[in-house]
């Protein structure tokens, strides 16, 4: 049996585990099938306590296959607060006069963008993410991390801020899989080889994907 992409909780009497697609609402946020968010308290209020300040339109897009772990939280380029003068205080947020002078200041702040999270990424437990950030298909966020900046694909960060730990695979083994791509495979075609995607080396996925006419150029 394959999961099910549509269902809230895929494994039963597991309510801290949601597949994030069939619960997101803000059209502001995407997520890719079969990624999922674990949590013991509650993993369905994810839109609410682990997207924080979405009062832009910048989006949070997040693609296929991620390993979501509790605690993880993105923050989003609302959160951000004018520094073209002596003071960084938020005045016009409260209204009033303090709105009528200084709106256009705030209206006027340097957006850093959506942020992007490719395929397979994992994220360890209590991490985060600023605005505008582009993670990589394959990265992996170590626990507690707090990621500044963009993360290459198939790299190990780590700390505060987080900085590169290791590369997964060398550069024709990173690009091989990138090639691949396995993550837009038909799911029939990731089940027939879930255990070479966990076990394998990027060799025989790409070759997988070449025998499907999968590749893909970068």
């Amino acid at each position: 049996m394959i999961p099910d992409p549509g269902a809230l909780h895929p494994m039963p009497g597991f309510p801290r585990v949601v597949f994030l697609k069939p619960l997101i609402e803000s059209e502001k946020i995407e997520v890719g099938d079969y990624t999922y968010y674990d949590d013991p308290d509650d993993a369905t209020a994810f839109e609410e306590k682990n997207v924080l300040y979405g009062y832009g339109p910048e989006k949070l897009v997040i693609g296929r296959y991620c390993a979501i772990a509790t605690g993880t939280r993105f923050l989003m380029a609302g959160a951000d607060h004018p520094m073209v003068g002596v003071s960084t205080f938020p005045f016009a947020i409260f209204g009033g006069d303090w709105a009528e002078k200084t709106l256009d200041i705030v209206m006027n702040v340097d957006s850093r963008g959506d942020t992007v999270v490719g395929n397979d990424v994992w994220f360890g437990y209590n991490t985060m993410v600023m605005p505008g950030v582009t993670i990589g298909d394959g990265a992996i966020i170590a626990s507690g991390s707090v990621v500044t900046g963009d993360v290459a694909p198939y790299t190990i960060v780590g700390g505060n801020p987080a900085k590169p730990i290791r590369r997964r695979f060398d550069d024709a083994g990173i690009e091989q899989l990138l090639r691949a791509a396995w993550w837009d495979w038909p799911v029939a075609l990731v089940t027939e080889h879930a255990r070479t995607i966990m076990s394998g080396a990027p060799a025989d996925i790409a070759a997988v994907a070449a025998e499907h006419g999968l590749e893909r150029s970068l």
